[in-house]
């Protein structure tokens, strides 16, 4: 620790300074990431043994995740205004409050309509995440740091979703029962949340840090000509005038659902192949594996770019151009049943998909002032969800009916139509903005 004056400047007692404080801010970020994703994958885990348990069919299975989809997609727009409105620390904290409850509470669940009531709530819960970690970035970094830290805390998910099957299977055979999971797991909400309320502040009010790094972070800052008393409102109605808000909207709509179903339906896909429960649940870590490289390996290309002098949406679009059509390459995995083959391909796409996740998380800090991130990351989120509804209730009826063979060809082919979205709307204006929504990136 160092000593410092009071970020202000201003005469008063001096107090002590944590070097590098937007680095801890993001390492929280991280943690309540992975934490999300534990508490969202424990269902995932334990789904070949509750298949088993409850006699669910496939379509059973997607009208629960469903459940958690509708309420994550309708509350990623409200979270992202409530943001906006009350800020990140208190916005984040009674999420992660609010999630932890109820994921303790699922292991009272009976059955398929239990299990959607608790999934419901949750998803109500955990839609804050991203919109509040997007706003938290936009707050705390300079724009050519902003694509690393959006890495850091999105791996969080990547983390989260490798880890869950080794602590949740390992829970469920230490006890015998699935319910002990959602008890044990939820209770890791509990410690974030001591943190998070000791350490979360803006730059400009935090305690503990140093004018130098308080400096740093507003020089890195998109100029905004408006003062904050000129700044109009910000509105829904406002953001959904911009082709850069469509542009983030469309183009998640269209990508995201290749996550979720591999977070949600890697381990039954595995076991359609003949894959044994134990290798379905515990083999699934290599696409989180691999989506958590490919976080800091997108997001540290796209800065090495930038510090080599390229525009910051340049490097942005070159990061998407370049992986996004490689995405095809999971079409390979409708013509294999090599076990190890099928891990390496997964793991390939999912890095792929994170080096563009990590610039679509990031996208909107890059070109929204601060004070619309958490409304245009809610928007994105809810495409992205209204993506996710669709698919899984489709990924439901046709792998219950058919195979998964035709979900494989359209999760490899869609990213790159996704890819075009981001590429063509999510550009600089050719003017400045006059309501100083829309940076110049």
């Amino acid at each position: 620790m160092a000593q410092d004056t009071v970020p202000d400047g201003s005469s008063g007692p001096k107090r002590f300074t944590i070097p590098y404080l937007r680095w801890w801010i993001a390492a929280l970020l991280f943690l309540v990431t992975v934490i999300n994703y534990i508490d969202r994958q424990t269902l995932g885990a334990l789904s070949p043994y509750l298949k088993e348990e409850f006699n669910w069919t496939n379509e059973d299975y997607a009208f629960i995740l469903n459940s958690f989809r509708v309420a994550y997609t309708i509350m990623q727009s409200v979270f992202g205004r409530v943001l906006d409105i009350i800020g990140t620390q208190r916005g984040l904290g009674l999420s992660v409050m609010f999630y932890t409850v109820i994921a303790a509470l699922t292991a009272f669940a009976q059955g398929k309509m239990s299990f959607a009531a608790f999934r419901f709530f949750l998803g109500c819960g955990e839609a804050a995440n991203n919109p509040a970690g997007s706003k938290a970035v936009s707050e705390w970094f300079p724009a050519k740091e902003r694509a690393w830290a959006i890495a850091l805390f999105d791996s969080g998910s990547s983390i989260g979703g490798a880890v869950a099957p080794f602590i949740v299977v390992g829970i469920y055979a230490w006890f015998g029962s699935w319910r002990p999971a959602f008890v044990i797991t939820a209770t890791l909400g509990i410690f974030w949340l001591i943190l998070w309320r000791w350490l979360y502040r803006l730059p400009e009010e935090h305690p503990h840090i140093s004018a130098e790094e308080l400096a740093y972070i507003k020089a890195g800052r998109s100029s905004d000509p408006l003062s904050s008393e000129q700044q109009p409102k910000v509105t829904f109605g406002k953001l959904l005038r911009y082709r850069q808000t469509w542009g983030i909207v469309l183009g998640r709509f269209l990508l995201d659902p290749y996550w979720f179903f591999m977070a949600e339906w890697f381990a039954l896909y595995l076991k359609s192949k003949g894959f044994s429960l134990e290798a379905s649940a515990l083999g699934f870590w290599a696409p989180f594996l691999g989506a958590d490289l490919g976080n800091f390996f997108g997001g540290g290309l796209s800065s090495w770019m930038i510090q080599r002098g390229m525009p910051v949406g340049r490097s942005r679009r070159t990061v998407l151009l370049i992986f996004g059509p490689s995405m095809l390459v999971l079409a390979l995995t409708a013509f294999t049943n090599n076990y190890f083959l099928l891990l390496l391909l997964f793991a390939y796409t999912s890095f792929a998909y994170t080096c563009c996740g990590t610039m679509f998380f990031t996208l909107p800090t890059d070109v929204f002032h601060s004070r619309a991130v958490g409304s245009v990351m809610g928007l994105g989120g809810t495409g992205a969800g209204l993506g996710a509804l669709i698919s899984t209730y489709l990924i439901g009826r046709i792998s219950e009916q058919f195979s998964f063979e035709p979900i494989i060809i359209a999760a490899s082919i869609i990213p790159c139509i996704a890819t075009v979205f981001f590429v063509t709307l999510v550009r600089a204006r050719k003017t400045p903005d006059p309501e100083g929504i829309v940076l110049h990136f």
